[in-house]
């Protein structure tokens, strides 16, 4: 072949790779213009990548109920594009509060432009049509769920009054590999490893179960790590509800910080619940997770991947209503990509950490009107207590790119017991906004919020500290130990609790308005803090209900 061939050949190959890499280039950078609404019960996850947004523009939301005039307002989206396709827009957010099996218009504006966008979603009723009911008897063998309904018609597999008992023989109680299916009533204890295990499906219920006494001994002689109640490690799981079940005193106990499982001190054993890297659109609430001193989870909800774009719970997902107690690390972990992840009305006790966060990669993880109680850990651990709230990161600082807000929520404490503040003393926080919330810490410790150097783009104000925090921050904020209506506190038994201050608390009447998230009452300013005054006791686990109070502005 001669060379100017050679070189032709050259040119016509190299014109066409740059054609090539322009269309691709091109079609991987080109927003997504259209809005993409994700629904849950009580929420809506809205994704948007208008043509000109930027950092310096906010995405304005408003919402209103399908036929109503009145236009409710949003909190606004901020913009803050990530890097990966998990990310499902540059705008990300939430709208709360809502009431399930209701349509709602949305508006969404580019603010300073003439950019808007109106759609409708609807949230998810709460009942679900049932085609086909198959009942169960009690059984002391694995119960294979392999039928699957399709929309608008679900297999029931009815296990009320069923008792799946194997004496340990089995390894798993019930092995689900079906769509469209509602697990109800099951009593499930003696299992080998767990209780539930789904190993694919999507729109599964699993609702007023009591699963107890599963999990298997490791060579150390504590839990084998990771074994649940309930379980998956089903990448393409979503739309799972788990919702008034008992889950309660594992076979095994879990190494504290003091102890050692294997190598390593970090608590290693068994969970209530557990995904690894779901894709999402889960609902875990209205549960009661707890056990005794002799049979601690390692975390109580939870799961993977922590330094990552997916991890626990998945997009789109809410956690609410819950109990969770007896860690000797986390109650909740959610950790990893936190892409509209929505935390909101759990009680949480008797853990080294309520909350874990470490960290948050796409965001925006949503922390409200969360109550934590008392928190501990072994003296010989190092711990005293945990922060409230983790913060930091799991994996390395690159992880922490997406946005927190963490609004009215309580750190109780009743005898000087309760968790630190947010962060601890030192953790590193990110992108985190603050309202309203109690950060009230024990006697002597320095900080209600972590101060450290490596902090970056927060926003810390409207809050009630008893100890520092970081400088130039909480320019609005109160200082002071909060009052407590009298018999303040949790009910063991009802599941209920008081964490109202009383009218001269400093933050009564003291809380910003946030839209949607924290109103005005009957023409007042809220209260700081998780229990507004007036309102009723809060009721947590398998008799909860949660009852949006939506603003009429």
């Amino acid at each position: 072949m001669s060379l100017n061939l050679k070189n032709f050949l050259l040119i016509i190959v190299t014109f066409i790779s740059t054609l090539l890499f322009i269309s691709s280039t091109t079609a991987e950078t080109k927003p997504n213009t259209d809005v993409t609404l994700v629904s849950t019960f009580h929420c809506i996850s809205i994704y948007w990548s208008p043509l000109g947004g930027d950092s310096k523009r906010k995405v304005l939301v408003k919402y209103r109920p399908s036929g109503q005039k009145v236009w409710r307002i949003g909190l606004p989206l901020r913009y803050n594009p990530i890097n990966t396709p998990e990310c499902k827009g540059n705008y990300r957010g939430s709208i709360v509060n809502l009431r399930p099996g209701t349509t709602y218009e949305i508006k969404l504006s580019l603010e300073g432009t003439a950019k808007e966008a109106k759609y409708t979603g609807s949230t998810w009723d709460e009942n679900h049509p049932v085609a086909t009911t198959i009942k169960v008897t009690d059984r002391n063998t694995t119960l294979d769920i392999n039928k699957s309904g399709k929309p608008g018609a679900y297999v029931l597999y009815d296990g009320t009054g069923c008792t799946i008992d194997t004496n340990n023989k089995e390894n798993i109680a019930i092995t689900v590999n079906a769509s469209y299916v509602i697990l109800r009533g099951f009593t499930i204890k003696n299992i080998k490893k767990y209780g539930i295990r789904i190993f694919k499906g999507q729109h599964i219920i699993i609702e007023d179960c009591d699963i107890s006494k599963w999990g298997s001994e490791s060579e150390q002689g504590w839990g084998k790590n990771g074994e649940a109640s309930i379980y998956s490690n089903y990448k393409d799981l979503s739309s799972v509800v788990i919702q008034r079940c008992k889950i309660h005193h594992p076979s095994w106990n879990t190494n504290n910080w003091s102890q050692k499982h294997g190598k390593s001190k970090h608590p290693a054993g068994p969970q209530a619940i557990f995904f690894r890297d779901p894709k999402g659109n889960n609902v875990i609430r209205y549960n009661e997770c707890w056990s005794d001193k002799e049979h601690y989870f390692n975390d109580v909800i939870g799961g993977g991947q922590n330094g990552s774009y997916h991890g626990f719970p998945g997009s789109d997902s809410d956690i609410y209503g819950n109990y969770i107690a007896n860690s000797w690390d986390d109650g909740i972990e959610a950790e990893g990509g936190g892409e509209n992840v929505r935390i909101w009305n759990n009680y949480i006790e008797d853990v080294l950490i309520p909350i874990a966060n470490a960290a948050v990669s796409i965001g925006p993880l949503y922390i409200w009107r969360n109550v934590s109680g008392r928190s501990y850990s072994p003296p010989a651990s190092g711990w005293n207590n945990g922060p409230f709230v983790k913060m930091g990161h799991a994996g390395g600082e690159q992880w922490m790119t997406g946005h927190m807000y963490i609004f009215n929520n309580t750190n109780f404490q009743k005898a000087n017991d309760g968790a630190s503040g947010l962060g601890g003393n030192k953790r590193y926080i990110k992108h985190c906004t603050t309202r309203n919330n109690i950060f009230h810490v024990r006697e002597g410790e320095e900080n209600s919020i972590a101060i450290r150097d490596k902090h970056e783009d927060n926003d810390f104000d409207y809050d009630l500290t008893s100890a520092n925090f970081p400088e130039g921050h909480e320019k609005n904020g109160l200082r002071g130990i909060p009052q407590y209506l009298q018999g303040a506190g949790f009910d063991f038994k009802t599941k209920s609790g008081l964490f109202q201050l009383i009218p001269k608390s400093k933050g009564s009447e003291a809380a910003i308005i946030i839209p949607n998230f924290c109103e005005s009452i009957k023409g007042k300013n809220p209260d700081i803090g998780a229990h507004e005054s007036g309102a009723p006791r809060i009721q947590y686990g398998v008799k909860a209900q949660f009852n949006p109070v939506e603003s009429t502005k």
